[in-house]
């Protein structure tokens, strides 16, 4: 009787019991989940290099919206805060 406790003891809570393996199969889905994430982040990001190589209408557009250039020709407006108290 005494030997049927041990085993079951061991075998819910041994190194490789039940409870062990519930444990890994939940890291197994965070981890997957996780892995998921970083390809969809992988994927658009080598997008965004294809783009930033081959498409000279995408590399203005970033220039213009991120760092404020603009090309020969545009005007220019500046809106002054002289209204405001």
């Amino acid at each position: 009787m005494i030997i049927l406790l041990v085993m079951g003891f061991l075998i819910l809570f041994g190194k490789k019991g039940l409870i062990d393996n519930y444990k890994m199969r939940q890291r197994v889905a965070e981890l997957s989940t996780t892995n998921e994430q970083v390809l969809k982040e992988n994927n658009k990001l080598k997008h965004e290099i294809l783009l930033l190589r081959k498409d000279p209408k995408y590399i203005e557009q970033l220039a213009r919206d991120d760092l404020g250039m603009v090309k020969k020709g545009d005007i220019i407006y500046r809106m002054s805060d002289e209204n405001k108290p």
